[in-house]
């Protein structure tokens, strides 16, 4: 190996090391200010928990809201639609009643002809 190769074996390491030594946060050298890191990293933590629970809190509220004011409506529109149907069926009704009534009016007409022409005395030729 010649004096080239043997400084970029060694250069490498030195570089790596100073890479890591550069980038490595200031509590890995400073353990009270780890403590502190973490300490805060925990109440950071409840707080955006307590933000999410929250916001969950008023998006349920919210979707029952309108789950509700839908179900009130659609509640609403049945019941509307309903009356309307129960009135058509009244009315048929009754006109199916009255064909009925009629029908049977006549009916009982035709029988009473047909009736009435056997009761009545035959006439016997002298």
């Amino acid at each position: 190996m010649n004096r080239k190769q043997i400084m970029q074996w060694i250069a490498l390491p030195v570089l790596a090391a100073g890479v890591v030594l550069t980038t490595a946060p200031a509590s890995f050298a400073n353990p009270v200010l780890a403590q502190d890191t973490a300490k805060q990293d925990i109440k950071d933590a409840g707080h955006d928990t307590k933000d999410a629970a929250k916001k969950t809190g008023h998006a349920v509220a919210k979707g029952t809201k309108t789950a509700a004011v839908k179900t009130k409506e659609g509640t609403e529109t049945a019941a509307k639609d309903t009356g309307k149907a129960t009135k058509k069926a009244a009315v048929k009704t009754k006109e199916g009643t009255k064909k009925v009534v009629h029908g049977a009016a006549k009916g009982t007409e035709k029988t009473a002809d047909k009736v009435e022409d056997k009761t009545e005395p035959k006439t016997q030729p002298n």
